[in-house]
């Protein structure tokens, strides 16, 4: 086979986007060039083919039976090449680099807080942390690890339950004047924060109260902003307790019930099987349950500690907090601990 004779390679990227997408503007989009660039590359690939490879009606365009099989052989080759590509970047990749992608509400008030432990305990490893709400492609992305939410069901990959979570409703301790409210009556005149993923009717539900799904005022996309909102004063949230443990141990935020109602979805480490060989995985998946395991000591906010012991504290209680919470934070004066013992609850 004389390979010199192969067509341009651009200009074969440019036929089966457009093969693809079934457009000269959304393939110009996919590679980041004009359409006129898509239009010219396509044009010159038919006469150096010798085929028609799609039919031009004014701004229109549809692929022929000739392009259709074409396309399909030109994709699989193409994809042979990514993989290809992957598969010598990943043979070469520094073994010094852990890329690490989570929801940005997780990142930003649990990971990121303890993450600086695990940067302390490797400082020979180039930690990079993405947020995303898109599922991370192992395929096509550069990623080690992906801490995700859901059920789980993600063929072909190391899948590791860590966490499960519930919902109960929590907000700032100076809302409304400190007045904050526990009685059906008191939540239906309250301003109850709005979420897509976490929706009040099956709290109101377990809880008793004959209140319905609130329709007006802000809603969130976003968890963490949720969250936050409350911490700030704007009103009460239904909040995921694996992002409230910190603030409500450092007062930020104040549990409203000891009803909660379970997440339908569960925290799972994910990683390629060949990813868990390695030695970055390996060292970031054992400081990870370890902390999993720290936070499994104070994530329970409905009995909040008052006299800590050092024991308890080393175990993780103000270092497991969601804030990375100091002593000051939680109310606590080091000096004034016990040295040893079960902590106490209120």
């Amino acid at each position: 086979m004389d390979l010199r004779r192969l067509p341009n390679l651009s200009a074969l990227r440019a036929f089966e986007a457009a093969a693809r997408l079934e457009s000269f503007s959304r393939a110009a989009e996919e590679l980041f060039v004009t359409h006129g660039a898509i239009s010219h590359q396509i044009r010159a690939l038919e006469q150096e083919l010798g085929t028609t490879l799609f039919t031009r009606n004014g701004k229109r365009i549809s692929i022929t039976l000739a392009g259709r099989q074409y396309a399909a052989s030109i994709r699989a080759a193409l994809t042979d090449i990514a993989q290809a590509t992957r598969k010598l970047q990943a043979g070469t990749r520094s073994e010094r680099r852990l890329v690490l992608t989570t929801m940005p509400s997780f990142a930003s008030r649990w990971l990121t807080p303890r993450i600086g432990r695990f940067i302390d305990r490797h400082p020979e490893l180039e930690v990079e942390l993405r947020c995303s709400a898109q599922l991370t492609d192992f395929e096509r992305d550069d990623v080690d690890v992906a801490l995700r939410m859901g059920k789980g069901n993600w063929p072909g990959l190391h899948i590791e339950k860590v966490l499960d979570d519930v919902f109960f409703p929590a907000c700032s301790p100076s809302y409304n004047g400190g007045r904050l409210p526990q009685t059906a009556d008191e939540f239906r005149h309250s301003t109850l924060l709005r979420s897509q993923d976490e929706p009040w009717a099956p709290w109101f539900a377990s809880a008793g109260f004959d209140i319905p799904e609130p329709m007006q005022g802000m809603m969130y996309e976003d968890s963490g902003m949720l969250s936050q909102a409350a911490i700030v004063g704007q009103g009460v949230a239904l909040v995921r307790r694996s992002l409230a443990v910190g603030d409500i141990m450092a007062g930020r935020l104040v549990r409203l019930s000891d009803v909660d109602t379970p997440c339908e979805w569960d925290y799972f480490f994910v990683c390629p099987l060949a990813a868990l060989e390695t030695k970055r995985v390996q060292a970031f998946r054992t400081w990870f349950l370890e902390e999993v395991a720290a936070f499994e000591l104070v994530k329970d906010t409905r009995q909040r500690p008052t006299k800590p012991s050092r024991a308890a504290l080393a175990a993780g209680m103000a270092a497991t907090a969601g804030e990375m919470a100091t002593d000051a934070q939680l109310g606590l004066d080091p000096a004034k601990l016990p040295d040893d013992g079960a902590p106490t609850h209120a």
